[in-house]
């Protein structure tokens, strides 16, 4: 079972949101947008999808990492691993 398997349809929304800021983006270039209300935007976008990002994390923590470690086993330090692995993505991009 994934954490977000309850709410789908909130994640597909905000998914869809920052779709559209992404084609906001392309329909900007397309007309010739002037540059810093381009990077503007893309600095919106970027902090959107970095927002969704840390929600999943936090979901993942609270879900399967904590369901995995009171599990005990192996799964838990796996769990964690990934968790820590993500984190690390997240704060170098």
């Amino acid at each position: 079972m994934v954490s977000y398997s309850n709410h789908k349809e909130d994640v597909l929304k905000r998914l869809r949101r920052i779709e559209g800021q992404v084609r906001g983006l392309q329909r900007m270039v397309e007309e010739d947008t002037y540059c810093i209300d381009v990077l503007t935007q893309v600095s919106a976008t970027t902090r959107a999808l970095q927002s969704f990002a840390l929600q999943m994390l936090d979901e993942h923590m609270d879900t399967c990492v904590r369901t995995a470690v009171a599990e005990g086993g192996e799964d838990g330090d796996l769990k964690l691993k990934e968790a820590r692995d993500a984190i690390a993505r997240l704060v170098r991009s």
